[in-house]
């Protein structure tokens, strides 16, 4: 018993911390974060007004916003974009600024309603600004 609670609070330090900069009246934004918390990541949850200035920042490319940005070990992850492919990224590390999901796709995460689900692309944004699939849903 003891054991397992040391190896539990070990990952939750090790846990990634996701800045989460977002408008303090958006509600999808609020499920996204709890999404990330399910999914084992700490979140740091940045109400402000000025959301975009955070999108230059991290060089989310134009047209390829959402309500919410979020900064993770120096990657952008900009919208609904699920826990498992900010794992990836993560993981393999790629030379690029991060993922997108453009707009706010129904069923992705934080937009789920119903049994609506629309397919949508997780991007990886390229240091250069162009972006490529990264994963399909």
């Amino acid at each position: 018993m003891i054991g397992s609670f040391a190896t539990s609070a070990l990952a939750a330090s090790e846990a990634p911390i996701v800045d989460v900069y977002k408008s303090p009246s958006c509600g999808c934004c609020g499920k996204w974060v709890d999404h990330m918390r399910a999914n084992g990541f700490t979140v740091r949850s940045h109400d402000t007004n000025d959301v975009v200035q955070h999108k230059y920042r991290l060089g989310v490319p134009y047209g390829y916003g959402s309500c919410h940005t979020a900064e993770v070990n120096g990657y952008l992850v900009e919208g609904h974009v699920p826990a498992r492919d900010v794992r990836r990224l993560l993981k393999e590390k790629p030379k690029a600024r991060g993922l997108v999901v453009p707009a706010m796709p129904m069923g992705s995460p934080g937009m789920e309603q119903a049994n609506r689900k629309d397919h949508y692309d997780v991007l990886l944004v390229n240091l250069d600004g162009t972006t490529r699939t990264y994963s399909r849903y």
